[in-house]
């Protein structure tokens, strides 16, 4: 639901074939992020490890799972998901406009979406300010699941993240996951991309060998949820 590229069944409905390249004169930037997600430029010094994957360099915390989320049909990477036990966090970047952010509108569109597929949301306060609290249709007829929708404008970026499981209904669980989207340091660059359009993520060299040599030795494609990388100090 926010893509041009398809990875599960909340990323494909928001349609945005009529952005265009960003060409607007710089205006005020978007509000600060005094608690994080950080853009490159801003990010403190706080020493702490972090994957380095292109637009994006995400925490890692003992007790998190990080995996790194695939196309199916064109094998590129286009999210990055943390997991406890109990909980998952999907993380996206896009390109957004100089003059503002566009949280509150994508916010709207992804509540039109889901109550127009047998869903619903509803705006609450969060962490990062105003998130949905959402239920969303699944594979199985007539059943939902709970799921929390947050968002971060940054200067010409958005940063999503979407909750599911155990921490999407009970917000005190698994706060580790929202503690690490607010380490998440994005790093946009300067080349010209269209509004919405997802920043692209690198993986680490020794993640693309590990993941082709498995596929060689299976004399199959590459897995569609990618090479899983597990935190384990």
């Amino acid at each position: 639901m926010f893509r041009r590229r398809r990875n599960d069944e909340f990323d494909d409905e928001l349609d945005n074939d009529d952005e265009l390249l960003e060409e607007e004169p710089a205006e005020p930037s978007p509000p600060a992020r005094p608690q994080g997600p950080w853009d490159v430029d801003d990010a403190p010094e706080d020493d702490l490890a972090r994957l380095d994957l292109g637009s994006l360099r995400v925490p890692l915390r003992d007790g998190l799972e990080l995996r790194i989320d695939v196309d199916p049909q064109t094998q590129g990477a286009i999210s990055v998901t943390l997991a406890t036990p109990s909980s998952v966090l999907q993380i996206m970047a896009f390109a957004a406009p100089r003059s503002a952010g566009i949280w509150d509108e994508v916010r709207t569109e992804i509540a039109g979406s889901l109550s127009g597929s047998g869903g619903s949301a509803k705006e609450v306060d969060g962490p990062f300010g105003v998130e949905l609290e959402a239920l969303v249709p699944t594979d199985q007829p007539g059943q939902q699941a709970p799921a929390r929708f947050v968002g971060v404008d940054g200067p010409r970026w958005f940063l999503r993240g979407m909750v599911q499981g155990r921490a999407a209904v009970e917000r005190d669980a698994d706060q580790d996951l929202l503690t690490a989207f607010g380490q998440v340091v994005v790093v946009r660059g300067g080349d010209a991309m269209a509004v919405r359009d997802g920043l692209p993520i690198v993986l680490p060299k020794e993640a693309l060998e590990q993941a082709a040599a498995e596929a060689e030795k299976q004399d199959i494609s590459l897995p569609e949820r990618g090479p899983e990388i597990t935190e384990t100090r």
